[in-house]
């Protein structure tokens, strides 16, 4: 079958569509999903240049893709919640390989797609869709706030656009930070304020955000601490981060946490249900052949993001 994997080159780790083998075939309750898309996250740029999990991993134990979308194929005998033909999506564990033609699956970690988007637009949902989620209604407890105050740090990227559209849905004021190029999009998705990432600086003048969601992993505590209310929180994608490790301890007061995205079928349900509904919009960028999958790294790595970079492994191309 055709899978991308990362191959040192030189000095650098390149992605390349090889030749590998299939998987077995599924035992108690896996499922086996005919992979349709998979998508570029901040995960695997990591890989590509040669991050913490690649390292200790090595090129043969990690490989790109830790989403997937796609169609069982076939099912262990102890599966009893899907069945051949059902559309599903999952995401992958830490090693990946979602960008692959075929995957053997726990059923315990796959969802149902939305029945209303195609699988290359579902690619998009589970990493990006899960870790915006659990960082506002996990980590920040947005839900138990009255009137919150959210801002989203990188809100024009695949977690962020996630994150904007989920706190306007959970009543919140949305401030987002993007550059002018993509305000549309974030306006669009529903933050009331814009502010240019280039010449603003909304961490001054007191405080004033609930909860700070750090798309990026850039920040820290102290930058933002003057600008958070009495109970506020940074939520970091960080999660080894010196801040994160601290806000696990007593306290009172801002604080800082970090996401650690957790595979979560009932959340992947839940984040279909409002696909389903219309009251969240799956924020694609671009879809890319498997054969140009080089590009789509690039492109996701550039800076100029509007959602998500999904690889289409659907036909060969």
């Amino acid at each position: 079958m055709r899978a991308v994997r990362l191959v040192r080159t030189g000095g650098s780790v390149v992605p390349r569509v090889v030749e590998a083998p299939a998987p077995a075939a599924p035992a108690g309750g896996q499922v086996l999903v005919r992979v349709a898309a998979s998508s570029v996250n901040g995960t695997d740029l990591g890989l590509l240049r040669g991050g913490r999990l690649f390292r200790a991993l090595g090129a043969g134990r990690v490989a790109p893709g830790f989403d997937v979308a796609g169609e069982v194929v076939a099912c262990g005998p102890a599966v009893t919640g899907f069945a051949v033909g059902d559309r599903v999506m999952a995401l992958i564990g830490h090693t990946g390989g979602g960008m692959a033609e075929l995957v053997l699956l726990p059923q315990r970690h796959v969802a149902r797609a939305p029945r209303t988007v195609d699988l290359e637009r579902a690619a998009g949902i589970p990493l990006a869709g899960l870790t915006a989620l659990q960082a506002l209604h996990g980590r920040a407890a947005l839900h138990t706030r009255t009137a919150p105050r959210v801002l989203v740090v990188g809100a024009a990227g695949g977690i962020g656009a996630y994150a904007v559209q989920l706190a306007r849905l959970a009543g919140a004021s949305v401030t987002a930070i993007t550059d002018p190029a993509r305000a549309d999009l974030v306006r669009d998705l529903g933050a009331s304020v814009v502010v240019d990432r280039h010449r603003d600086d909304v961490l001054t003048g007191g405080p004033q955000w609930d909860v700070v969601l750090d798309a990026p992993g850039a920040l820290r505590l102290a930058a933002v601490r003057p600008s958070l209310s009495r109970d506020g929180v940074l939520v970091s994608t960080r999660p080894l981060s010196p801040d994160a490790v601290r806000g696990l301890l007593p306290g009172s007061g801002p604080r800082a946490t970090a996401i650690a995205t957790r595979r979560s079928p009932v959340d992947l349900a839940y984040l279909a249900h409002l696909v389903d509904t219309a009251r969240l919009r799956v924020p694609l960028d671009r879809v890319v052949a498997l054969a140009d999958v080089a590009s789509a790294f690039e492109h996701a790595g550039s800076g100029r993001l509007r959602g998500k970079v999904v690889v289409s492994l659907a036909a060969r191309q």
